[in-house]
């Protein structure tokens, strides 16, 4: 079975770059869109997280990122579908922006990290993007399938668990009729997985992401990433926003 991947942005970021590339490029304003990804294939309706509730919508953000930011309704209306058609939900990890729109979709399962449901209903103090009200509703209805480790969801889709990011980070494998791609479950641009020669110099092969648990840990799970499929999407590369289906 082979998929279509579609990114579609769902909110956006403006903030340091070095939110993003660990060490690297600090007071850099840039700006990240934000992505729900519909794998169009198959007999089920499928999206790997569920973006922004509220995206702020303007033409500055919109061209900074190179296309177009849409409500959770209108992303999903570009392909016929409405919350309600959603069959699975595949969870990146359990930041605010990755599952706002949870609540929406009352007919999908819900497959996340057990490690994530555990730090968003216990979350440290140094990370205020888990907000527990946005996954409530979907716990309160068994919608929730907590995950262990790597699992295959369905024929060419497999969760692999990559904690760069977070303890409970997944990325994404879904075979496509031009190789495998790897929807990586940790806040990352191209530029963290194939760094300039300034970075690479210095004998770096790539750059953790700006937020994580343990640098050296997300070090070795980017690393790890770049061999787990043919063509790498890092979460959130501005360059996916104008783009139709990835990879071209």
């Amino acid at each position: 079975m082979t998929y279509i991947i579609h990114p579609i942005v769902m909110g956006t970021k403006v903030f340091d770059k070095g939110m993003m590339t660990y060490q690297h490029d600090y007071g850099t304003p840039y700006t990240i869109p934000i992505y729900c990804w519909y794998l169009e294939g198959g007999d089920r309706k499928i999206l790997v997280d569920t973006g922004e509730m509220h995206p702020v919508i303007s033409e500055e953000r919109e061209k900074a990122i190179g296309g177009k930011i849409h409500t959770f309704d209108e992303g999903l209306a570009r392909y016929g579908l409405t919350p309600e058609d959603i069959d699975i939900v595949l969870h990146t990890h359990l930041h605010n922006d990755h599952c706002e729109n949870d609540a929406r979709c009352v007919n999908a399962k819900i497959y996340v990290h057990e490690k994530e449901l555990a730090r968003i209903h216990d979350p440290h103090p140094l990370d205020f993007r888990y907000l527990e009200d946005y996954i409530e509703e979907a716990e309160e209805n068994g919608q929730i399938v907590p995950l262990t480790g790597d699992t295959e969801i369905a024929p060419g889709i497999t969760m692999i668990h990559t904690p760069a990011h977070t303890e409970g980070g997944m990325s994404v494998r879904v075979e496509t009729d031009k190789g495998s791609v790897l929807i990586c479950g940790f806040c990352t641009i191209l530029e963290n997985l194939y760094p300039p020669k300034a970075v690479t110099a210095m004998e770096m092969e790539v750059i953790p992401p700006g937020t994580h648990v343990n640098a050296y840990e997300a070090y070795e799970t980017l690393v790890r990433a770049k061999t787990l499929a043919d063509h790498i999407l890092p979460l959130h590369e501005p360059k996916w926003a104008g783009m139709e289906s990835v990879p071209e």
